[in-house]
């Protein structure tokens, strides 16, 4: 589950987060006091839905205003920096990978048909991944922008900062070990164990995981408007939002407005009737496939996996408004089965990376869903 937050040039003016308040309060007082500075290099870190990504796009923006001093809330919007933000082309940002770069929509549009006109599937899948590869010829592209001296200051933002290749964190280290004036690098990472440890030896972390419980809920109930899926929901369906996405907010609030998230009950007869038979494989599929992609039904079933699993060890299910329990009264999946199903998700998510057709995966997923 992904942030809430599109990665566009709105990124760069958003309202702060409430969470970041204190943070943000400290690195911006450093900043403006004299003789003071940001460190050298620093890490947002942490799982998706954390608000990480806009913290960094937010505070890059407010390093690079002309007007900061006057604006300590965050960048202006008006002068020149902040409008070469807006174009993608501000001579003191370098991004890597490319892609993480914010735009504006209309480049975002353009930049998805590009996608689309890919000659299939299989191919723009294989460039998107590709693109969030950082090379060790990446980083040795950025060496002339850090150095250069006399420049002001100059930021280098690295996303997806566990995609490094070896070469390019080796490469990356001596940049970390020799600082330059008024140049400050920022690494992003969703899975920050994957990090070299040299490399995160030399960068500061910042102060992004931790929210108060209350500042949570009340997060995700204003952000959802008190409605999921147009029904009106309680303390209680908002906690357990929060508790299905690890404490993460803004996946919360993803994952309130994922199309699948209603479903679930629905999963779970469509799992029954299979089992029992009542129901034909093919009978599911071709119903499954006016309802949600394949992808999405994937995701479905990996939640509904995870709170069957928890409920046939003894656990709680970590979803109360389903009642999962009785619907596993009189039968339960053995744990061999479950891991089963589980592989063959693996193996169908393998095989739509290869441009195989949803109605096949689709097809193959409900006659392993009979047999759970």
């Amino acid at each position: 589950m992904t942030s809430a937050l599109p990665l566009t040039d709105n990124i760069y003016f958003a309202p702060l987060l409430p969470w970041q308040n204190e943070l943000w309060s400290q690195l911006t007082k450093r900043v403006l006091m004299p003789q003071q500075s940001l460190p050298h290099a620093l890490l947002a870190a942490g799982m998706q839905g954390m608000g990480k990504r806009a913290f960094v796009w937010r505070l890059v923006a407010w390093l690079l205003c002309r007007e900061r001093e006057h604006n300590p809330l965050g960048a202006c919007g008006i002068c020149e920096s902040c409008q070469w933000l807006r174009s993608g082309t501000h001579p003191s940002l370098q991004v890597l990978p490319l892609i993480s770069m914010p735009v504006s929509a209309e480049h975002a549009d353009a930049k998805q048909a590009a996608t689309n006109s890919a000659k299939d599937k299989k191919s723009a899948k294989a460039a998107n991944n590709a693109a969030l590869k950082i090379k060790v010829d990446d980083i040795r592209a950025l060496q002339p922008f850090i150095y250069q001296g006399g420049q002001g200051m100059r930021i280098c933002v690295l996303d997806y900062a566990e995609q490094m290749t070896v070469a390019a964190a080796n490469a990356l280290l001596k940049t970390l070990e020799e600082p330059q004036a008024q140049v400050h690098l920022f690494l992003i990472s969703d899975t920050p164990a994957q990090l070299l440890p040299t490399i995160k030896s030399r960068v500061q972390q910042l102060a992004l995981q931790t929210i108060e419980p209350a500042v949570l809920v009340d997060y995700v109930t204003h952000a959802l408007g008190s409605t999921v899926n147009r029904e009106a929901v309680g303390t209680a369906a908002i906690e357990q939002l929060i508790q299905l996405a690890n404490g993460a907010p803004l996946a919360a609030v993803a994952l309130a407005q994922a199309p699948w998230y209603s479903k679930r009950t629905l999963w779970l007869t469509t799992w029954q009737a299979l089992r029992s038979g009542k129901r034909s494989s093919i009978a599911a599929s071709d119903y499954w496939q006016t309802q949600l992609s394949i992808s999405e039904f994937i995701q479905l079933s990996e939640l509904m996996l995870v709170d069957m699993r928890r409920v046939c060890l003894g656990l709680d299910a970590l979803q109360k408004d389903i009642n999962l329990p009785v619907s596993l009264h009189s039968h339960q999946p053995t744990e061999r089965a479950l891991e089963v199903f589980i592989n063959g998700l693996q193996e169908i998510k393998a095989a739509l990376q290869q441009n195989v057709q949803e109605k096949f995966a689709y097809d193959k997923l409900m006659q392993e869903l009979a047999y759970l």
